[in-house]
């Protein structure tokens, strides 16, 4: 059927719908040739076109500003780190050196002694502390040889304070008043207040400071606290010289951060002229116990191993 009788025949009725082709058959209609067209011989098909080049995405470089940000940042961050940990190498190194030997702080030794490691005695086992609500009579139930200041380094023990077992005979402790009229007076009151015993520990340092710690224990807070305010101190000095010791007044040298709460303390220092020794001593009232501290030196006993001393062993009583 020809193209005209092909559109005469559409026009008269309607054309059947053609028979679907499989798609594996079809073949583009550009490429049949017409119905009544003679055969020839195929033209070659025109060449592909090449393909097209792949695409290549390039990584978009970041901005030269972040990139600046981005190096800072780092920069800064390792730098904090070595920062942090030389600082910190510094902190421990200084803990571990001594004064004189950290720069701007090249200063000579303030006197002060080195103690061993302090540290109180357990109680017995259920025994409240001597300061404690519910021990009405304030009594130390540790032991009281276990509560005397240890010398400090580099110190010679005084063997006449040793006493038999720790315990020293009253009448060792009275030696270090000056006259007999007062040795004689301070026994017979230790008596009448009730004197339970006495521990006691001395030491000379390289210095020639000869040190000597009594500590008097007595029945009752109330007992000891009578017994030193009433009758063996008064405000301004004490009220029996000590053996080498001519003109005594209170000191005042201690610092308020140096007060232990519970304790009171009465320090005196001897005042030119004096003799061939100065002399510091302290009365300490510690709940049932009385504490009493000298110093000699010849020449001038130094302020900061006394106020060393007198504070460490109210720390031990407290």
């Amino acid at each position: 059927m020809t193209t005209e009788q092909s559109e005469q025949a559409g026009q008269g009725e309607q054309a059947e719908p053609p028979v679907p082709v499989p798609v594996e058959d079809q073949v583009p209609v550009a490429d049949q040739p017409p119905a009544e067209a003679p055969a020839e011989t195929p033209a070659p098909l025109p060449p592909m076109p090449e393909a097209p080049p792949a695409m290549v995405f390039e990584p978009v470089p970041p901005v030269k500003k972040d990139r600046r940000v981005l190096r800072a940042v780092l920069r800064w961050t390792a730098a904090v780190v070595v920062f942090a940990a030389v600082g910190t190498s510094a902190a421990y190194g200084i803990t571990r050196m001594e004064r004189t030997d950290v720069p701007g702080l090249a200063t000579e030794s303030d006197g002060r002694w080195e103690y061993p490691t302090i540290s109180k005695p357990p109680l017995p086992s259920g025994s409240p502390g001597p300061f404690a609500e519910a021990n009405t009579a304030g009594a130390h139930y540790a032991d009281l040889r276990k509560l005397l200041l240890p010398a400090p380094k580099g110190a010679k023990a005084d063997a006449a304070l040793r006493g038999e077992d720790g315990w020293l005979p009253t009448k060792t402790f009275l030696a270090e008043y000056a006259t007999k009229d007062g040795r004689e007076t301070v026994g017979q009151l230790l008596t009448d207040y009730g004197l339970r015993h006495i521990a006691a520990r001395g030491w000379t340092t390289p210095d020639g400071t000869h040190t000597r710690i009594y500590l008097l224990q007595f029945g009752t807070a109330a007992v000891a606290d009578e017994l030193l305010s009433q009758e063996l101190v008064s405000y301004d000095t004490p009220q029996y010289a000590a053996r080498g010791t001519e003109t005594v007044t209170t000191y005042t040298g201690f610092r308020p951060s140096a007060l232990v709460a519970d304790v009171t303390r009465y320090s005196y220092v001897e005042t030119k002229p004096y003799g061939p020794e100065q002399v510091r001593q302290a009365y300490l009232s510690a709940a049932d116990t009385i504490a009493v501290v000298l110093q000699s030196r010849k020449g001038t006993a130094t302020a900061i191993p006394f106020q060393q001393t007198v504070v460490l062993q109210s720390q031990l009583l407290d």
